[in-house]
């Protein structure tokens, strides 16, 4: 049964993982986000969302079939939000039509929000988290422009910048402690800057709701970080992916040279979850979630479309191979 096993979002669909078997589920595009919200699956894609009501097993079209959407987030009853490429918020509420909240564009800081290379493309709002105590409080991470956070559902925004890092990849609100974020950057820059401190990537740490942030990278390399996920269960371990840039793949030369690494305190200290197979690794680590079988232990998809269970003592047990590149992960 589908209810049982472990949904995963690739480069050419949504698979069934059990029993060391995968089956697709849905063929679709790049499937960048797997999320349960009041018991439906919503599946993000370069091409807009579907959502099953039978964990996976038939799905049907959700929306914004003009957008890459990145992240998808409940907040409460039956409003949800999602977040695209361009770098838009959209919200839906009461099973009514998706809407944009045009406060976030029309910030002054927007015109700066740019994908570096040598034609630069429109940003992504590419991370999500709504406070659960308080679903009017939202933040929006943008790959390149910062973290963009709201008290008033979106209404009005306020920016700041990690570090002075604008290049946001995932945020996650800590269970522990309410106001306390986490953020993972990578070595971006908006329009007109010039190019980042590449020795200032990696986490961030903000206990006044986005306000403020501290590094709590210092000393870990690799210091590009992108994949993370927060345990639900104390003490609320964190888990994040970390490789030497963006362009890093299992199939340069030497490999991703990617590691696993785990805090038990808020990021006050890290260490490896890698064996000897993955310290590094020549995949390259793309999808995290909670292992909801180990407290403490986390899933792993990575883009030779392998997905590894990993335990907290750093073992690691392949559940899948031969899957196109996996970019998301949802347990049962």
């Amino acid at each position: 049964m589908a209810g049982a096993a472990i949904l995963a979002g690739t480069a050419e669909g949504v698979y069934e993982v059990a029993g060391g078997r995968a089956r697709l589920l849905l063929q679709s595009n790049v499937v960048r986000e797997l999320v349960r919200i009041n018991g439906r699956v919503f599946a993000g894609t370069d091409s807009g969302l579907h959502r099953s009501d039978d964990d996976g097993e038939t799905w049907e079209y959700g929306g914004l079939f003009d957008r890459e959407v990145w992240q998808v987030r409940g907040a409460g009853g039956d409003t949800i939000y999602a977040s695209t490429h361009p770098p838009l918020l959209y919200r839906r509420e009461n099973g009514g039509p998706w809407r944009e909240l045009r406060g976030l564009t029309r910030l002054p800081e927007a015109s700066g929000w740019l994908l570096p290379g040598e034609e630069p493309t429109y940003a992504r709002a590419r991370a999500l988290a709504i406070d659960a105590a308080d679903p009017a409080r939202l933040w929006v991470g943008v790959e390149v422009g910062g973290v963009a956070r709201s008290i008033d559902r979106g209404k009005t925004w306020k920016v700041s910048y990690p570090g002075g890092n604008p290049d946001i990849h995932m945020m996650f609100a800590w269970p522990a402690r309410p106001g306390t974020l986490f953020a993972s950057t990578g070595y971006g820059r908006t329009h007109g800057a010039a190019p980042f401190e590449e020795g200032n990537a990696g986490v961030f740490r903000s206990d006044d709701y986005g306000g403020t942030w501290r590094y709590v990278w210092a000393g870990i390399e690799p210091r590009y970080t992108r994949p993370m996920c927060v345990d639900p269960r104390a003490p609320y371990p964190l888990t994040v992916g970390a490789a030497p840039s963006a362009s890093a793949r299992a199939w340069d030369a030497g490999g991703a040279q990617a590691m696993l690494f785990r805090s038990d305190d808020g990021g006050g200290s890290w260490r490896s979850l890698g064996d000897a197979e993955h310290s590094p690794s020549r995949a390259n680590f793309h999808a995290l979630a909670p292992d909801p079988e180990t407290p403490g232990g986390v899933l792993a998809g990575t883009d030779t479309g392998e997905i590894w269970r990993v335990s907290p003592a750093a073992e690691w047990t392949r559940l899948a191979e031969r899957l196109p590149y996996v970019l998301a992960i949802l347990p049962p």
